[in-house]
Order: C-alpha cells, then structure tokens, then sequence
C-alpha cells in the first residue's frame, strides 16, 4: 500500500487525486511542513513524499509522473515514445515552473516568508499570472485535456493549480481554461481525495 504524506492543503492534494484516480489503495500519513518526520524523510523538511516500500519519492510532479509510469495500464501516462514523454516533461514543466509560480510567490509573502521580508506582490503576481493563463490557453488550442483528448497526470497538477488560484482569487480571463478547469475538477476522484486529506485545512494554505 502507497504512503502520501503530507498535510492539509500542501501539494499533497494532487498525490491523493492521483492516487484515486489510478484505484490504487494509499494511507494518507498527515506530517507538518518542516517537521522532525519531513526531515527524516526528506533533506528538504517538504511534503507530499510518496512511500512505495523502501522508496521514499518527493516533488508532487515526480510523484504522479512516478505513479502513471507504474500503472500503465491506467493510461494517466505520457503518449507512446520519446517525442510523448517530452510532451509530458514539457507541460510539468510550464505548471510547476511557470503556471504556478506567481501563485507561489504570492503566498510565500503572504504566509511563508519571515515578516522582515514580505512585500507585497500581488499585482506583480496578478500580471504574471494573467500571462501564464493566456499561455495556457493557446497550448489548449483544440484540446480537451494537456495531451490531448483524455485525462491525464498533467491535468492533475493544472487542475489542483487552477483550484488554488480561484481560491486566492487570482483572474482567469479565458473561457477556454476555465471551461478546462470545470471538466477537470468536476472529476468524481477529485472530490474522494478531497475527503480523504486534499482539502484546505481551517486556516491552511499550500507548501
């Protein structure tokens, strides 16, 4: 059985969708950010850390893709060949890189950062944000999901990105992502992991 560790609303909301949506059997382990057991379980003190036996895997990205690369068969995966696995890499990369990064910047002045050091950065995190969803909708162009016409681990971490964003009350002005963003959220295994550990903690916020 798969270990997600981690704590409420932390990335390790899209190990638990994923981990639904693939019907595999998980124990979520709840574990504070930067916690004696973080550190023992990775050098950084971050969560989520999936535990499959003796391996312990960190970075949510490499989790689902670790996950879809084991259950094939699910076809949460990249396409067939080396030109589908850098299309994959290369939409992980624009999420985490790109499509998150101002949401990021944003709460890390907001929550993270020593007080000394928060300044505001909202409206720079607005306009980054703005341009990062104009991105994502061109490489949605003709597309229901990121790789093409089924559900997959990308749209995972878009989708959970794309919650996190409505609810820091960031702008989407695209028909098309939020069109995207309502079929990929709408999906029954988002709302079980939502139950079982996605959900904001009272007072949480992503690490």
């Amino acid at each position: 059985m798969y270990q997600a560790v981690g704590s409420r609303g932390s990335r390790v909301s899209r190990v638990l969708w994923m981990l639904e949506e693939l019907g595999e059997p998980y124990e979520f382990v709840p574990v504070k950010l930067r916690s004696e057991r973080a550190y023992e379980l990775n050098p950084s003190g971050k969560v989520p850390i999936l535990i499959d036996g003796d391996l312990k895997i960190t970075d949510s990205a490499a989790i689902c893709v670790y996950l879809a690369d084991k259950h094939p068969e699910k076809g949460l995966g990249s396409n067939p060949g080396l030109a589908g696995r850098a299309e994959m890499d290369s939409w992980m990369h624009f999420a985490q890189s790109e499509f998150e990064a101002p949401l990021w910047n944003k709460l890390r002045h907001r929550f993270l950062l020593p007080q000394e050091l928060r300044v505001d950065v909202g409206p720079a995190a607005a306009y980054d944000f703005g341009n990062e969803v104009k991105a994502l909708e061109r490489r949605l162009e003709g597309r229901d999901y990121a790789l093409g016409n089924r559900f997959s681990a990308v749209d995972i971490l878009l989708g959970d990105m794309g919650s996190w964003a409505r609810a820091g009350k960031f702008r989407i002005e695209s028909d098309r992502v939020n069109a995207y963003l309502e079929r990929v959220l709408a999906r029954p295994a988002r709302a079980r992991s939502q139950e079982n550990g996605g959900a904001f903690a009272k007072g949480g916020g992503i690490a």
